[in-house]
């Protein structure tokens, strides 16, 4: 019988406790390396110009071929603080709303300081596309009890309800910028506190995240968003897996070889995570046991 991702999910995370530990330092390197390529990911997807290897540059302190904006600059080196930040503090403190105005600060200082740290007040209403944000007076109350929801409703999946409540954060548009960035570091802040690790939107997937996030302001489905998430965390574990397990990392081109199968057709098993596949700086690779 084939398992769902669910269980899946569920037998892999067993896995990964049982090998992680004694591992630690092992696992914050993998983490550190990835930083990059979640910063990059995630401000792509808000259409910012910059690529994965200047984004390395910005946070490597190196210099950068052609101008770059002052705001990308911050929006690259803002978002990887956040991200350090709350490697360690999500174990520690539970999400509030004190918690999220915190890390948009973080995200947004130096960039758009009047609105730092803030939901949106007085007349800020918002429009993306043809949804508009719940006016502000709302907000505060709606997040408040989108984190209640959250923690009280003990019988749905913890991975469902972290992709339930990033479509509702979303649909809500607290802030007046970086409303994705922190919806998308949100995740990661309630799967590091599961003993998870982090996940990746990315970029080269963007349509299909924008259109789980329609699809759930269209008629409140947020089946799609939860296919995104499911799919996320069982890359991300497999990628640690890898590690952990100690394989030699290949190119997915030559497990094909090996495995005398089209591109196309193992493309699509990774894609859909039938295979422990993962990618690295945007290239599908896959762990192989040293020979």
């Amino acid at each position: 019988m084939r398992l769902t991702r669910l269980q899946r999910i569920s037998k892999l995370f067993g896995q990964f406790q049982a090998k992680c530990k004694g591992k630690e330092s092992l696992l914050t390197m993998v983490d550190d390396v990835e930083i990059a390529e979640r910063v990059y990911n995630s401000n792509a997807i808000e259409n910012s110009t910059l690529s994965l290897p200047e984004t390395e540059k910005i946070l490597l302190q190196l210099e950068i071929s052609r101008h770059i904006s002052l705001r990308e600059v911050f929006e690259a080196k803002n978002l990887a603080q956040v991200y350090e930040y709350i490697k360690k503090t999500a174990l520690e403190k539970p999400l509030t709303i004190d918690m999220i105005l915190l890390l948009h600060k973080m995200l947004i200082t130096n960039i758009r300081d009047d609105v730092a740290g803030r939901f949106r007040k007085d007349n800020e209403m918002v429009r993306v596309g043809n949804h508009i944000g719940l006016p502000p007076e709302f907000i505060e109350a709606r997040i408040q009890e989108l984190l209640i929801d959250y923690n009280s409703q003990i019988q749905i999946p913890f991975i469902h309800k972290i992709a339930q409540l990033h479509t509702e954060f979303e649909s809500v548009y607290p802030f007046i910028d970086g409303n994705g960035r922190i919806g998308r570091v949100i995740n990661n802040y309630l799967l590091i506190r599961e003993g998870f690790p982090p996940i990746i939107v990315r970029n080269k997937e963007k349509e299909s995240y924008y259109s789980a996030l329609r699809s759930f302001d269209d008629s409140y489905n947020s089946k799609p968003m939860i296919r995104i998430v499911e799919l996320a965390v069982l890359e991300s574990l497999h990628k640690r897996l890898a590690y952990l397990d100690g394989l030699e990392i290949i190119p997915l081109s030559e497990y094909v070889d090996d495995k005398k199968s089209s591109f196309p057709a193992i493309l699509n098993t990774a894609r859909r995570q039938t295979i422990p596949a993962f990618r690295e700086k945007g290239v599908w690779k896959i762990g192989k046991k040293k020979t």
